[in-house]
């Protein structure tokens, strides 16, 4: 069974560095919305998520019936692969694992396209060789997780271009494209007019803060893939404190601004200070850092109480790889503090071995 980060439950009491969710917390606007909705769930939800929609269309500037709503992006993943039951995909890796779950529960063949370690695990153009006639669709996350890198718009229209030209379906995870300085300079939300060979998708989980609520949603002008998606998954997916929820957080324009600039600071700080240390950061352009250290080091920080990503349980990765959240200054210095004390314990403990 894969390992997410997040898992507070089996490691109590805890700083969590190994989900990447909103430093700043859930805002009140959406606790409020979330207890109005509360206050209404005596009553089935709507299941089309209609004042939802049209909210999300309105933010996005896509029209309302090219939107789906789920119970997170995962769930849309899952309904999406049983709708198309393709018979072979193509993935990336290192990357989040959902996409290879779910193909496999319906019994597709996947092959993997290995970003290497040497070339700083950036794509490279031989990606576009393996869209061949023989792949029948294709997961992209950008920025891609856990490495937190980007590919620029460019590239991602060759791709569709190479998808149209073969008959594949291009799914593009944008769950972090909020996060970027100019979203709208990666986003491909431009080209869903004009091919119904492209699925968009979109989570508030992390930047709303909202992971234990579960809402995401997808775009994409295929009706008749969002029509076979309505009937392979379950009615009632969204539920009504999810749905207000995310009503309250499409008008969380400043709580927006101030999580961006947060980030990009703290980021900053963080990778000078990781990459100081002499591990090894990647140039992330999410709110989390992928990083190269030494091989025990997520159980090293768990005796200091700080929980960390470990990555070695990927596709294409190994022992040493990590990923860490973005957080507030505070609780970045205590991990920059973690890390030299665990450095200091591990290079202690190799030197008594030898």
């Amino acid at each position: 069974m894969h390992v997410h980060g997040g898992d507070i439950y089996t490691y109590q009491n805890m700083l969590d560095y190994s989900a990447n969710i909103n430093p700043l917390g859930i805002p009140q606007r959406i606790i409020d919305a979330v207890t109005e909705g509360a206050k209404r769930s005596a009553e089935y939800p709507d299941v089309q998520c209609r004042e939802l929609r049209k909210a999300l269309s309105q933010s996005e500037n896509i029209p309302q019936e090219q939107i789906i709503c789920g119970n997170g992006a995962a769930d849309l993943i899952f309904s999406l692969v049983l709708a198309k039951r393709p018979k072979k995909a193509l993935i990336i890796a290192p990357t989040f694992y959902e996409y290879e779950q779910a193909l496999r529960a319906v019994g597709c063949e996947i092959q993997y396209y290995y970003l290497k370690e040497e070339k700083g695990f950036r794509l490279q153009e031989d990606y576009l060789d393996l869209l061949t006639e023989d792949i029948d669709i294709i997961f992209f996350c950008n920025p891609n997780n856990p490495t937190g890198l980007l590919s620029n718009k460019d590239f991602l229209t060759r791709i569709l271009k190479q998808c149209e030209d073969h008959d594949i379906f291009f799914v593009l995870d944008e769950c972090f494209n909020d996060f970027l300085d100019e979203p709208e300079e990666y986003t491909m939300k431009e080209f869903l007019s004009q091919t119904h060979q492209l699925f968009i998708l979109k989570a508030f989980t992390k930047l709303y803060a909202m992971a234990g609520l579960r809402l995401g949603y997808g775009l994409t002008s295929n009706g008749k893939l969002l029509k076979k998606m309505k009937e392979v998954t379950q009615p009632w997916s969204v539920s009504t404190p999810a749905q207000w929820a995310g009503i309250a957080a499409l008008k969380e324009t400043e709580y927006v601004a101030k999580t961006k600039k947060i980030i990009k600071e703290e980021r900053n700080y963080l990778t000078k200070s990781i990459d100081a240390l002499g591990m090894t950061t990647y140039g992330s352009m999410a709110n989390y850092i992928f990083l190269k250290g030494p091989k025990d080091l997520h159980e090293e920080c768990k005796k200091h109480q700080i929980l960390i990503r470990d990555c070695s349980n990927y596709e294409g990765l190994t022992n040493g790889f990590y990923r860490i959240a973005v957080k507030d200054r505070n609780n970045n210095r205590r991990l920059i503090d973690v890390f030299k004390q665990c450095l200091k314990d591990l290079e202690g403990a190799d030197q008594c071995k030898d």
